[in-house]
């Protein structure tokens, strides 16, 4: 297959006397879609931002299509977390996806017939034509998510950094964005980092998932990870993964230590609590 898309080698990432996670290695082979998960503060946001050269590991290297990370990957498409946007801005959905060809450039530039092609096949890719050029702060949340996403594929990335695109979005909306962006995978063989709160919505196209939590971290398929002997390991308490229906459920207790991977009353819940 190649060499690895991404590579961390023996990488630990501090804040100060903090430490996110430890010694994380892990080879992401071209093509792979990889759910990042685990808990608020585990340092999931961080993993992509190393990736994209916005923060240097405490020690070890990553490496990106074999080489260091640094900012303004072409080679990187960044799906972001989710924001609101003012229902009064006058910016329109295209004026997003345009950010992705120039949005380097200050003020407004000329017409480029070249430039309006990219952004209208981005558009397209996405089927947002029909809002497209509506304002962009009076669209749904998933409409504006399709929006995110052509403006991370404007550049024709190899690889698409998406930091929890799912969040804040119905079902319905789930199922399409995910659709969307395993589409893209198959067409292109680019690699996908997924960071979600719950792998269930993906599991139907993730190949490998990477778990951290408390500085550690667990990587493999999801039948590898997701096991309640790897789970109970990386939270140092013991924890049930239990499949129901086709989906993976994560149940455990509350300690004295202050872990907590339900919400109270000990309710089975996705991976995360929200």
């Amino acid at each position: 297959m190649g060499s690895p898309a991404v590579r961390f080698e023996g990488v630990t990432l501090e804040y100060g006397a903090r430490r996110i996670w430890s010694d994380l290695s892990l080879d992401v082979p071209p093509g792979a879609f990889v759910a990042i998960l685990g808990p608020n503060g585990s340092g999931k946001t961080s993993l992509l931002r190393a990736i994209l050269g916005l923060v240097i590991p405490s020690s070890g290297r990553i490496l990106v299509q074999g080489r260091s990370p640094h900012r303004g990957d072409p080679d990187i498409g960044y799906v972001p977390q989710h924001s609101s946007f003012d229902a009064d801005l006058p910016f329109r959905g295209r004026d997003l996806v345009q950010l992705g060809v120039d949005g380097h450039r200050w003020g407004i530039g000329w017409p480029d017939p070249t430039r309006k092609a990219r952004v209208d096949r981005a558009v397209a890719s996405v089927d947002a034509d029909a809002y497209a050029d509506a304002p962009i702060g009076r669209l749904s949340g998933g409409e504006q998510q399709r929006l995110r996403i052509a403006q991370a594929l404007v550049g024709d990335p190899r690889i698409l950094l998406c930091d929890e695109p799912l969040a804040n979005l119905d079902l319905r909306y789930q199922q399409t964005i995910t659709a969307l962006i395993a589409g893209w995978r198959e067409r292109t063989g680019g690699t996908v980092l997924f960071v979600t709160h719950d792998v269930n919505p993906v599991l139907g196209v993730v190949d490998q998932v990477l778990f951290v939590v408390n500085g550690r971290w667990a990587a493999g398929k999801p039948d590898e990870v997701l096991t309640s002997e790897r789970m109970s390991a990386l939270y140092g308490s013991h924890v049930d993964v239990v499949r129901v229906h086709g989906r993976i459920v994560v149940v455990g207790e509350s300690t004295e230590s202050g872990f907590n991977i339900e919400e109270p009353h000990h309710v089975p819940v996705p991976l995360e609590p929200h």
